[in-house]
């Protein structure tokens, strides 16, 4: 089973692995310019905000989260095939809200299902959820040097082949997660426990920390490639930052059992604003990218799976659906989406030094916001 489990997230992240370095620099092979760039990839962005909502009331109130992760990910593919076939600006949003309607609404169904079959050995989540970032890595490495030796005209191509392996992975035997009423657990309705401090200061905190890494996901490989840098460098770049992610994966249940997840995203967001620093100061010094790149292991994999934990240990397993989907859609969704439309008005006005200094402020108020918020957050809102 965990192979299983492992296989998914591997495919799943390498889409991520083609798309989030090179989709920028695919759309500026196709004439648009930054500001068109960025709206495009907000768009990417918005749907987070509503398809994992959406997936995941169904999925809690249906209890059939395996057939709906089938579902999203055939529906993945049918809707991609309108990318070969799109040229104008609208053209291209409407093909990006298709698919990514779909597939962003997978993955927090399907960490429901992973933190199902893991049991009360859930601290082991991070094991499993590192063949996601291998996934990353091998896709931006091998990608990074066909496009080199090729063209990113190829980037539609790759982007279906992984889409394909997604939907046949999906069909493999998952256990469905089943619904058992918890003692002593918070039992009142999803709406009011959105509105504990705690909930509310954790949720804020994702926000900041995903308008943070707008400038990173949008600007990074073009601010590169504008200073010198070559594609296949670039993609090393990637890779680099998620094998820190993964090497922090593989001890992340160590650190989880003897420190608290408050302490955690605490030391990741200081760390956080310190790398979008770095990058904005230094993107010219090679050695400076690559401290910065191994920062990664903060900014995305240690701040992830404490979140992870936080949401699943604060709700009680009936909600489980809609509370990962929340944390998806306000974190990865609205906070990308507007981290991606503010950095590129200021890329256009101030360039994109700025905009990653703009970024490094967004991280550390979010480190202020839960250090004085620590005592909230530590609060047990779960009996197991």
């Amino acid at each position: 089973m965990l192979v299983k489990l492992s296989s998914f997230y591997f495919f799943y992240f390498a889409l991520l692995g083609v798309m989030v370095p090179y989709l920028g620099l695919f759309l500026a092979s196709k004439g648009f310019d930054l500001i068109e760039i960025s709206q495009l990839m907000s768009v990417l962005m918005f749907t987070k905000v509503v398809a994992p909502n959406i997936w995941g009331i169904i999925a809690d109130r249906k209890q059939k989260r395996v057939g709906l992760v089938r579902l999203g990910a055939f529906s993945t593919f049918v809707s991609y095939l309108g990318f070969f076939f799109a040229e104008s600006f609208w053209q291209f949003v409407f093909v990006i809200v298709a698919f990514s309607f779909f597939w962003n609404a997978i993955l927090p169904q399907f960490e429901v299902i992973t933190l199902h079959t893991l049991g009360q050995a859930r601290a082991a989540y991070s094991r499993i959820r590192l063949w996601g970032s291998v996934g990353f890595i091998v896709a931006v490495a091998a990608v990074g040097y066909v496009f080199e030796q090729s063209d990113i005209s190829w980037f539609p191509m790759v982007m279906m082949v992984i889409i394909v392996c997604i939907a046949l992975s999906s069909i493999m035997h998952f256990d469905e997660p089943e619904t058992v009423k918890e003692e002593n657990f918070d039992d009142r309705p999803f709406g009011r426990q959105l509105l504990q401090p705690a909930i509310i200061v954790f949720f804020l905190t994702c926000l900041l920390l995903q308008l943070s890494h707008g400038a990173y996901y949008t600007y990074y490989s073009i601010y590169l490639e504008s200073l010198g840098h070559s594609k296949a460098y670039i993609g090393l770049l990637w890779s680099l930052g998620v094998v820190a992610e993964v090497v922090l994966f593989v001890f992340m249940h160590r650190w989880l059992q003897h420190t608290n997840v408050v302490m955690i995203m605490l030391v990741a967001l200081i760390l956080t604003a310190l790398r979008w620093l770095l990058i904005a100061l230094f993107a010219d010094i090679p050695s400076v990218l690559v401290i910065a790149q191994l920062l990664h292991a903060m900014s995305f994999g240690a701040m992830h799976a404490a979140a992870i934990h936080f949401v699943h240990q604060s709700f009680s397993n009936i909600y489980q659906g809609r509370a990962q989907a929340l944390y998806s859609s306000l974190g990865f969704g609205l906070g990308g989406a507007l981290g991606a439309i503010i950095s590129g008005y200021v890329v256009e006005f101030s360039g994109y030094q700025a905009a990653f200094l703009v970024s490094s402020f967004l991280a550390i108020t979010a480190a202020l916001l839960v250090f004085y918020a620590r005592n909230h957050l530590l609060k047990p809102y779960s009996a197991g």
